[in-house]
């Protein structure tokens, strides 16, 4: 069976590291332990340094340079060809850009409301709804 394609948004990736219990996290370690298959770009992992590295947030250098080597590693960098407006937040379009070149099958955001419901191939869902939707036997 093919492994669940997805792209990240920041605030999926802050929360995975502000609380290591939360349902954010669980969703990081499976796309880094390539349960799914985590796509990123440039751009998206410039974000990813830029917000984490927030003072307010308190992780240090070392932890950073960890986390963002980690998802270097696991995921497929891709190189969107086409610049996109479709998202409430300009910066957030960078995500569905990636998604869009990478076919991914979800983009999970705590932010649904900056996103269109779905954008091409990809749908929009936050972190309970991936994991309802790929992990069925959760709910029961």
């Amino acid at each position: 069976m093919p492994r669940p394609s997805v792209v990240l948004d920041t605030n999926v990736v802050v929360s995975a590291h502000l609380s290591p219990n939360g349902l954010e996290r669980f969703i990081f370690d499976l796309a880094i332990n390539g349960t799914l298959e985590l796509f990123y770009s440039a751009s998206i992992l410039d974000e990813f340094e830029g917000v984490l590295g927030r003072a307010k947030f308190r992780i240090s250098p070392v932890k950073l340079a960890e986390s963002v080597a980690l998802i270097r590693e696991a995921g497929q960098q891709v190189f969107p060809k086409r610049r996109v407006e479709a998202a409430a937040d300009p910066g957030d379009n960078i995500f569905l850009e990636c998604a869009e070149e990478a076919r991914a099958q979800y983009l999970v955001t705590g932010n649904k409301k900056h996103f269109p419901v779905v954008w091409k191939l990809t749908s929009i869902v936050n972190a309970r709804e991936l994991i309802d939707e790929i992990i069925p036997d959760l709910k029961r």
